[in-house]
């Protein structure tokens, strides 16, 4: 059994893939996995919207990606991947779980605007990870990767109800050699320039110079 703690390390963000299928039952066992991720209040109002095939990922390019800007895409291998998984969430339920009797003395379930920080991404972003971690222990490879301004076209060629928000995109599949971000090589901060021990110890930045 792989250790949690080799999967977080070898995790990679994978921008190329080749067009070999995943396997359906690989796909639920990563979808049943991220559901096991922390939910505020257990109100569980995340949906996955999955596409699989070149037919059905076609149809998420075309939108988000048309021809006439594909020459000039920097990853033209992403749009090999077999599998794209885009998480949607539902911020009404949150706004109607925290307005119940055991969570009303919060003050939350007056609006989305009550949230100073909007936990229906927060736990998206945790079921996320799982799933990354998950797609890493199966041999495969997944970019997680923001919708930005095609939310809205996303939505209306899926048929997405108006009130849900996209987490974004995940595309999952068999990774193909290719060249690695430009991101990659930026250093991650050692641990003791992002650890405050008893109170803050100055900026990060500050902390980190020689």
């Amino acid at each position: 059994m792989t250790d949690i703690s080799d999967l977080a390390r070898r995790r990679r963000m994978t921008r190329a893939f080749t067009d070999a299928p995943v396997a359906g039952d690989v796909i639920d066992r990563l979808l049943t996995l991220a559901r096991h991720g922390p939910s505020a209040g257990n109100t569980a109002a995340m949906e996955f919207l999955v596409l699989e095939g070149p037919a059905q990922t076609a149809r998420y390019w075309d939108v988000t990606l048309p021809e006439p800007r594909r020459s000039s895409f920097p990853w033209p291998e992403l749009l090999n991947a077999p599998v794209l998984v885009v998480p949607w969430l539902d911020p009404t339920a949150y706004v109607s779980r925290y307005a119940e009797g055991d969570k009303a003395h919060t003050g939350l379930g007056a609006g989305p605007e009550a949230w100073a920080v909007p936990y229906w991404f927060v736990d998206g972003g945790a079921a996320a990870m799982l799933l990354l971690l998950g797609v890493e222990a199966e041999g495969l490879g997944a970019l997680l990767f923001g919708l930005f301004d095609h939310e809205a076209a996303v939505r209306e060629e899926f048929a997405v109800p108006g009130d849900l928000r996209a987490l974004g995109a995940i595309a999952i599949g068999h990774p193909a050699p290719h060249r690695r971000s430009g991101s990659a090589n930026r250093e991650r901060p050692t641990l003791e320039a992002i650890v405050h021990r008893g109170a803050w110890q100055g900026s990060r930045r500050e902390r980190a110079s020689p």
